[in-house]
């Protein structure tokens, strides 16, 4: 089983980006991200309605961390801390060494390879320091930017799960991705 501690929090840095362990600082963002019409097109869940809910959400996010099971970094530019975007592990299978990252990022550094940067930099924290054999993405398969992103990444299509999901009165799609540990 895995044995996690994220004390202190890793900071990830990258050629260009920081990934630093998000604060109620960044409630603003978090409530751009949870409630923008195009951040949000593939993510079948409500949109954030207050700074208030994306408040509560930095909460739970926290939680989870103080509770090792799961991880959020806050995606910064070296040159500016405000947050553009976010990437984790959460959905943690510790008992299958597994778990799941999910991922946002502004739509005014869509297509810069930045969350292909955030990326690698915590498969390697997964892979070498939390000791994660699988890594899973789950995604709506009209992503294609999520999917290109994956593929560019390893990861491999395991499954295509069709109506599997009821969000706002429709029936959506699913695709599993999911990548193994270098060497496995």
């Amino acid at each position: 089983m895995l044995e996690l501690n994220f004390d202190p929090f890793p900071v990830l840095t990258t050629e260009r980006l920081i990934l630093r362990q998000m604060t109620a600082a960044d409630a603003n963002e978090v409530f751009f991200f949870r409630s923008d019409d195009v951040v949000m097109k593939y993510i079948g869940r409500p949109k954030a309605q207050s700074v208030d809910e994306a408040v509560k959400w930095l909460e739970m996010v926290n939680d989870n961390l103080v509770r090792n099971d799961g991880i959020c970094w806050a995606v910064t530019l070296k040159d500016d801390p405000t947050m553009i975007g976010n990437i984790s592990f959460w959905r943690m299978e510790k008992e299958h060494f597994r778990a799941e990252t999910g991922y946002v990022l502004h739509p005014e550094h869509y297509g810069k390879g930045i969350m292909s940067e955030a990326m690698q930099a915590i498969l390697q924290y997964g892979f070498n320091v939390m000791k994660l054999h699988s890594v899973e993405a789950n995604i709506d398969p009209e992503n294609t930017a999520s999917k290109n992103l994956l593929e560019r990444n390893g990861f491999i299509r395991e499954a295509y799960f069709r109506e599997n999901y009821f969000f706002d009165g429709v029936f959506y799609d699913s695709a599993i991705y999911s990548l193994l540990a270098p060497g496995k």
